[in-house]
């Protein structure tokens, strides 16, 4: 079962994760234009997340579409320091090398960065990029790329087996366990809570340097999953910068997930500013019984 918020509780649960005070927007930009994943229908709903929340005023800076000529990209040079953020829903052709190393220098110099699902996949022959987000998946990642990570027995496992990098079994409604509470991201998050209908990725490899896990999700042998207890929500330090990485957000319905939108806003905000002062959820609105739902109205 899903507990789902109405229209009429939408305007509720925006005070209860927006900050109680006025002031100047952070500006955050959303890179798309390439993806295996549906970045037309993604794109928006992250876009609505981060705005309602109260905290961001947000661009969209579009690629050229997959095996466009060299001539195509001239143009494309976003402005990342113009952004207190940039959240990545891209995964396909190389980017220029004159934007690869602004991108470099963004984060290196105290740029925030937002990772979102597929967008781990990308650049797997990037080294600053695989630093960034820790550990990705597919794209001949594999044992040369870094270990996996996983919870076992009270910590984090890193894990140099031989093998490639990437999985996941069946979508479905899963358990994401807090493992860092005091974090500013999670805090005040239940222990537990049930995530919408989306892909567990597993087996993600790479250098995993300067990485804490905050969340995990156990992936169950019976819907195709590892029987680990996978890399959910992560955190990373890159030079002066600051990553989040969640590997939630499959589609529009996994987006749809309460639990998503308040862990995307929060560490969206961390990756900006290095705090939060979004509220979390308020008792009873995420819980280990119901996944719950919210909508873009």
């Amino acid at each position: 079962m899903r507990t789902r918020f109405p229209i009429l509780c939408v305007a509720a649960l925006v005070l209860a994760i927006s900050p109680a005070w006025s002031a100047e927007k952070l500006k955050a930009l959303i890179i798309d234009g390439q993806n295996n994943h549906d970045w037309k229908a993604c794109t928006p709903i992250l876009k609505w997340v981060l705005e309602d929340c109260g905290l961001f005023t947000v661009d969209v800076s579009t690629t050229p579409p997959a095996r466009s000529p060299a001539e195509a990209w001239k143009n494309w040079r976003p402005k990342f320091k113009d952004y207190a953020v940039v959240v990545c829903n891209y995964t396909g052709d190389s980017w220029p090398a004159e934007v690869k190393s602004d991108f470099e220098a963004y984060v290196r110099e105290g740029g925030g960065v937002v990772i979102v699902h597929a967008a781990d996949n990308a650049f797997p022959d990037w080294p600053a990029f695989n630093e960034i987000i820790a550990v990705g998946g597919w794209g001949g990642r594999n044992e040369k790329s870094g270990p996996m990570l996983y919870w076992q027995d009270g910590k984090i496992v890193q894990d140099n087996s031989p093998g490639p990098g990437g999985t996941h079994g069946a979508q479905h409604e899963f358990i994401v366990e807090t493992r860092v509470p005091d974090h500013p991201i999670v805090k005040g998050l239940p222990a537990q809570w049930k995530h919408a209908k989306d892909e567990l990725y597993s087996r993600l490899r790479g250098p995993a340097r300067n990485v804490s896990v905050l969340a995990t999700a156990f992936a169950a042998p019976q819907t195709g999953g590892t029987g680990k207890h996978e890399p959910i929500l992560m955190v990373i330090d890159y030079g002066k910068g600051r990553s989040f990485h969640t590997v939630l957000g499959h589609g529009p319905e996994a987006m749809s997930g309460l639990g998503f939108q308040v862990t995307l806003a929060r560490g969206a905000e961390w990756a900006a500013t290095g705090n939060v002062t979004l509220p979390p959820p308020r008792p009873g609105q995420l819980t280990a019984d119901q996944a719950a739902i919210r909508e873009p109205n």
